[in-house]
C-alpha cells in the first residue's frame, strides 16, 4: 500500500460478522451459531477451523495489501445488539460466555496472527476486559457524554485497560476545542466524524488551538511512548486514575439515602470520587476542561506540584480553584518530573530520532528511563532498542544540572539532548 511508504497506516472499520455475499461464507457457514447480527452470520470463533478461515481471509484482502489493523465494533457483550441468551453454537459453548468473550477473542486472532508477521499494531475494540491489558488495543464507545468518556477513561485503568474519548461531533468552537484537548491526554488520539462529516478545522476560530495541541501530543511522544514501555514491561497503565498516584488522598462525598417508601424504597447512598482529572505517565496530572467552565478545582496529591506551562509553584496535597484558559487543558507535574519532548522539526520516523528537549520542573533530583525502538515491529523483544538514563543533580553549588546517558547501544538513540530548567 502506498500510503505505508508516507508513513501513514490504515485501519479498517469491521462488523465481525459474515454476508451471505462475502467470499468467506461458505467456509464459514458450517462454524457459525443459531442467529444473526447485522443480517450476518456469527462465526463461532472457539473453534480453531473458524479463526484460521478468518485469518485467510483477512490476510488475503485485508493485511497482504498493506492494511496495519482494525477496529472491531458490534462486540458489546450485550444481547440487545447480539444474539440472545439461548442461542446456540457448534462448539457448544454457551451463548453469554461467548458474547462476553467475543471482542477479546478478535484481539487474540489479529494480535497473535500479525506478531507471526513481525508486525505490531494499534487497534480499537467496542468492548474489553481485564484480560486483555496485553492487547494492543483501545476501548470506544459510541456514549458521547464528554464528562462521562473521562470518567470511562479513568475508570478503564483500574482493569489495566486503556479507553480514548473519541471526538465525533460539537455543538460549538468551545466544545471542539474542550474534547481535542481530551482526546490529546489519551490513550489514543481519535477524531470519528464519519457521521457528521466535522474536521478539525469546522470551527475557524479553534482551528490554531486544535493544532497546537495537536503538536504539544507529538512533541511528548517520547514521554507516552516511555509510559506504554512502562505499560507493557511493568504492568502500569499509561493513563491511571488518580488513587493509584502515590500520596493522593481520595476525595468523596456521600450521595441518597433517604429512604421513602413511596416514590424509592430501595434508596441507596452512593459514593462519588473525583472522576475528571488523572495521570498521563509517572509526573504529568490531566485536568480536562468541559464546556461552559470558567474556572475548575485541581486536587493534588501530596508533594509539590508546578504548571506545565509556566514551571511555577502549583500547590502540595491540597484543592486549588484555577481559572480556564480555553487555549490550554491545565496540566499540572510532580516535583523533580523529567519530561522529554520531541523539538517540533522532528519527523515521526522513530530511528535517529533527531534532537529533544528534556523538561525538568521543581526542585527535586530525579532519574527517568527513556525509551525507544522503531515502532513498528516486535524487534525490540530480541534487542532492538534504546534505554537512556536522563538524570538530575545537584552541584554543590546548589545549582541543578542535567545528564543523559545511553545503557546500550543502538539506531534508536536521540541524537542531540538538551535540558530546559522550567522553574525558576
Amino acid at each position: 500500500m502506498r500510503v505505508n511508504n508516507q508513513g501513514i497506516k490504515v485501519n479498517l472499520w469491521e462488523n465481525p460478522y459474515v454476508a451471505p455475499t462475502s467470499t468467506m461464507y461458505y467456509d464459514i457457514h458450517p462454524f457459525t451459531g443459531s442467529h444473526t447480527v447485522w443480517l450476518g452470520e456469527v462465526p463461532d470463533y472457539t473453534i480453531p477451523e473458524a479463526q484460521q478461515i478468518m485469518l485467510r481471509h483477512h490476510q488475503k484482502n485485508h493485511l497482504d495489501i498493506g492494511v496495519s489493523g482494525y477496529k472491531f465494533d458490534e462486540v458489546d457483550g450485550y444481547d440487545f445488539w447480539l444474539w440472545p441468551d439461548h442461542a446456540t453454537f457448534p462448539s457448544g459453548n454457551d451463548a453469554v460466555e461467548i458474547r462476553q468473550l467475543y471482542g477479546l477473542i478478535m484481539q487474540d486472532m489479529i494480535c497473535d496472527y500479525l506478531k507471526k508477521q513481525n508486525k505490531r499494531t494499534y487497534g480499537l475494540v467496542r468492548s474489553s476486559y481485564i484480560g486483555a491489558s496485553n492487547k494492543s488495543f483501545v476501548i470506544y464507545s459510541d456514549y458521547y457524554d464528554h464528562k462521562g468518556y473521562v470518567t470511562a477513561l479513568v475508570n478503564s485503568s483500574l482493569a489495566g485497560v486503556l479507553w480514548t474519548p473519541e471526538i465525533r461531533s460539537a455543538k460549538s468552537a468551545e466544545e471542539w476545542i474542550r474534547r481535542f484537548q481530551t482526546v490529546c491526554f489519551s490513550p489514543m488520539m481519535m477524531l470519528n466524524a464519519w457521521a457528521s462529516g466535522t474536521k478539525p478545522w469546522s470551527f475557524p476560530e479553534v482551528t490554531d488551538m486544535v493544532r497546537d495541541v495537536i503538536q504539544l501530543r507529538k512533541n511528548l511522544l517520547p514521554y507516552i511512548y516511555t509510559a506504554f514501555y512502562n505499560y507493557d514491561q511493568k504492568g502500569i497503565p499509561p493513563f491511571r486514575a488518580m488513587v493509584l498516584e502515590k500520596g493522593y488522598v481520595s476525595q468523596e462525598k456521600m450521595t441518597g439515602g433517604e429512604l421513602d417508601d413511596i416514590k424509592n424504597p430501595y434508596e441507596e447512598q452512593k459514593r462519588i470520587e473525583v472522576t475528571n482529572q488523572y495521570m498521563m505517565g509517572p509526573s504529568i496530572l490531566v485536568a480536562p476542561v468541559f464546556t461552559g467552565q470558567t474556572e475548575r478545582n485541581i486536587v493534588f496529591p501530596n508533594g509539590n506540584w508546578y504548571d506545565f506551562y509556566t514551571g511555577k509553584y502549583a500547590g502540595n496535597g491540597e484543592t486549588i480553584t484555577i481559572k480556564t484558559r480555553l487555549d490550554q487543558i491545565p496540566l499540572f507535574v510532580k516535583d523533580g518530573a523529567i519530561i522529554p519532548m520531541l523539538s517540533e522539526t522532528n519527523g515521526a520516523n522513530q530511528e535517529n530520532s533527531g534532537s529533544l528537549e528534556v523538561r525538568h520542573y521543581g526542585i527535586k533530583e530525579n532519574t527517568y528511563l527513556l525509551y525507544n525502538d522503531d515502532g513498528e515491529s516486535y524487534d525490540y523483544e530480541n534487542g532492538e532498542y534504546s534505554l537512556t538514563e536522563l538524570r538530575v543533580e545537584r552541584k554543590k553549588n546548589g545549582k541543578l544540572i542535567g545528564k543523559s546517558k545511553p545503557l546500550n547501544k543502538s539506531k534508536y538513540n536521540y541524537e542531540n539532548i538538551s535540558w530546559r530548567w522550567m522553574t525558576k
